[in-house]
This record gives C-alpha cells, sequence and structure tokens, in this order.
C-alpha cells in the first residue's frame, strides 16, 4: 500500500535517493537543489543509507566524483542547478562517452546574465548535446517517480541520466505525494551488476583512455545507438512502474488530443497551467489539446509526430531560446520530426516564454490558443518566432 505524504520536489527526489540507496553521492550546494544534498546528508548522519556522501570544491569536482566512483562499479548521484550544471559540462560529456550511468537531479535555473535565480530551462537546454538521458517533471510526484525509474532507464542503456524539475516551482512548493514502499522500490531498481568496471581484478582495463580517429566515431555511433535503444527501454520502465503503482509514464502525454484541432507542445510545470487553460477553453467549445513532453532525450520524435498529424496549428512552447534568430530549441525538435514523419499539414508556431522566472498564467496560455484559432483558420502562421508576454 503506498504512502502519503506531503513533500516538496527537493525532499521527494532525496526520499527517493534514500529508498535506492546509492553508492556514492559527489555534491556542491546552488539554489534552488541545495535542499537535495541537504535532505540527503541528513540521512546519510543518521545510518539511515549506506551512501559515501563527498563534499567537494565545486560542481565540476562533484562530477569527476561520480565519474570515478560510476567507474569503479558504484552507482553514484549528485544534484545541481543552473550554472553548476555549466560548471558540470566538461565532465557531462565524459561520464557520457564513456557510458557511466550516473543519475543527476537537476531542479531548473535561469543562466546568468543578467543575475537571476528563478526558473526557466537554459541550464538543462545548454547541456542537452552532452549525451544524456532527459526526463522533465511536471508535478512534485513525477519528480519522485521519474527519479525510481532513473536507474533502470540508464543502466539498461549504460547512459548517464538527468532528472530535471522546475527549480522552486516543483523544487520548492509542497504538494500531495504517494511515495512507493521501499521494500518494493529495491525490488524495482534491482542491484547494479556492470558488465565492466575498474575494480574488477579479473578483468584489468582503462576508463576515458585516448580515441584516435579510428576509434572515436565508433565510439559516438556507439553512444547514438545508446539513445536510439533507450525510447523502448524508457517505455518498458514506464509500463513496470505502472503495474506497481498505478502511475503509467512513457515519452510524451497526450491530454485532450483525440479530437484536438489546435495544440500546444510543452515541457515541465507549466503543463499543469495549460491544462487547466484547456480545460476552460474545451467548456467553450475550443477543440484544443496539449502534448508533454517527459522525455527530451531520447527525444520523442514519432510520438510527437503521430500526436500533431491531425492537428491544423500547434505552438511549441520553450522556457529558453537558443538565440538561433528564429525558434527556441523544443520547436526545432518537433518541426524536424514532423519533417522527417512526412506529416506537412499543421501549421506551427515556436513560442518563448517564462524566462527568468516569467509568470505563465492561464489567461497566457488562453492567448497562445487564440492565435492558433486565428493561424487554423486563415492557414496563415505569421510570424513564427514569438515572445509570449514580453514587454516590447
Amino acid at each position: 500500500m503506498s504512502i502519503r505524504e506531503r513533500l516538496s520536489g527537493n525532499e521527494a527526489v532525496a526520499y527517493a535517493m534514500k529508498q535506492i540507496n546509492p553508492d556514492v553521492m559527489g555534491a556542491y550546494p546552488i539554489t534552488p537543489s541545495t535542499e537535495i544534498p541537504q535532505y540527503f546528508s541528513a540521512y546519510v548522519d543518521n545510518g539511515e543509507v549506506d551512501t559515501e556522501f563527498i563534499a567537494v570544491e565545486s560542481e565540476h569536482s562533484a562530477m569527476s566524483t561520480c565519474i570515478g566512483a560510476e567507474a569503479a562499479g558504484c552507482r553514484a548521484i549528485s544534484a545541481t542547478s543552473s550554472c553548476g550544471l555549466c560548471y558540470m559540462t566538461e565532465m557531462l560529456y565524459v561520464a557520457a562517452s564513456d557510458r557511466l550511468p550516473i543519475t543527476l537531479a537537476v531542479s531548473c535555473r535561469a543562466l546568468s546574465g543578467p543575475i537571476n535565480i528563478n526558473n526557466d530551462h537554459s541550464d538543462a537546454m545548454g547541456v542537452r548535446d552532452t549525451g544524456w538521458l532527459m526526463l522533465f517533471a511536471e508535478t512534485n510526484q513525477e519528480a519522485y517517480d521519474n527519479y525510481l525509474q532513473a536507474m533502470r532507464i540508464a543502466e539498461a542503456v549504460s547512459l548517464p541520466i538527468m532528472i530535471c524539475q522546475d527549480g522552486f516551482i516543483t523544487s520548492h512548493a509542497i504538494e500531495n505525494i504517494e511515495l512507493v514502499e521501499t521494500d518494493k522500490v529495491r525490488a524495482f531498481v534491482g542491484e547494479y551488476k556492470p558488465a565492466h568496471y575498474l575494480l574488477n581484478k579479473d578483468e584489468p582495463m582503462a576508463v576515458g583512455a585516448y580515441a584516435t580517429p579510428v576509434y572515436y566515431m565508433e565510439a559516438k555511433r556507439q553512444q547514438a545507438q545508446a539513445m536510439m535503444d533507450a525510447k523502448d527501454v524508457i517505455r518498458k520502465v514506464g509500463a513496470e512502474f505502472a503495474e506497481m503503482t498505478g502511475r503509467s509514464y512513457g515519452l510524451i502525454e497526450k491530454y485532450m488530443m483525440d479530437d484536438a484541432e489546435i495544440a500546444i507542445v510543452i515541457m515541465g510545470s507549466s503543463a499543469g497551467t495549460a491544462k487547466e487553460a484547456i480545460k476552460q477553453l474545451r467548456a467553450r467549445g475550443v477543440k484544443a489539446g496539449l502534448v508533454k513532453v517527459r522525455s527530451f532525450r531520447p527525444f520523442p520524435s514519432e510520438d510527437i509526430a503521430e500526436a500533431l498529424s491531425g492537428v491544423k496549428a500547434f505552438a511549441v512552447m520553450d522556457k529558453d531560446d537558443s538565440f538561433n534568430a528564429h525558434c527556441g530549441p523544443m520547436y526545432a525538435e518537433v518541426t524536424s520530426s514532423l519533417y522527417a514523419a512526412g506529416v506537412s499539414g499543421p501549421k506551427g508556431v515556436s513560442y518563448i516564454y517564462g524566462l527568468g522566472g516569467r509568470d505563465v498564467r492561464v489567461e497566457s496560455i488562453e492567448r497562445v490558443f487564440n492565435e492558433l484559432e486565428d493561424i487554423a483558420a486563415t492557414g496563415n502562421a505569421g510570424e513564427t518566432y514569438r515572445y509570449l508576454e514580453v514587454r516590447e
């Protein structure tokens, strides 16, 4: 029977860590993820876990610690945000290319400058091509559930994984949550049994060796294959999790999309606001729908193309800007997915919203849908690169 609790997203993730009982945590504090190692270090101090907690002098060192531990055959974890994730970037590439399934909790926060400590997705999007798996959560419950599934997914394909939630919005807000019993968590996650690791005396090996041009491309091709393979693994682990908890997860979530004529694609906590707007629009007879991206890496291209194939117009909501002068990062992924699948009917618009913690309200989302109605009626998308609720 599940355990009912009231927890912040940060505390829920720390509690999931405690239930899994990993071997090593390398950690350095940064707002708004600081609470995660803070809570977890208390579990270590109280003897509730067997984890070796290593407090380091920087985020770069935190990830280096995890790389060393995971390469040795341990389960290694960390948590960070914003500039801390940037500081880890060099080692993120190393972790992925060395195929080390480290689990990293990210409480997403804007990047400087100007200096800002509020939520957007610029930190996670800034490292989106480092080779890490990336799952995003809408709610505290999803942050907890994603973390419980993360190690199974990462270890199955030998890639590291980020569990992303929205800083201060889910990381600090307290919500009702259902926890899984610890014995069930341990059985679900299982033990880590790496095929190759440094402390295996029967198999001398090196990790992070220099790759000449003769080998480098083959290593990258194997990484790419692992990322592709992860799609089926995420679905499989999500189905098993549903059997255990009744809460089902795939690569995306479709909300009122069966007969939708206009839709938005969105990621993170703002999906909840968008769902409320859609309820109100539906009550007025507007056939609005939503596609929530849970897995940004691997990107669910086939699922997105199928979900949007029947709509007349769609908007992709990016809580980050690529500064490429024409669209946000997720819009580029969505439109390339439609092109690859041969879906040419829907008209698309890229919206940049919520930067630096700018509020997104039900009325904000309704404004987007109103503009989509005009596009659907006229067939003219107009300016496809738009900022939502900005003082021009």
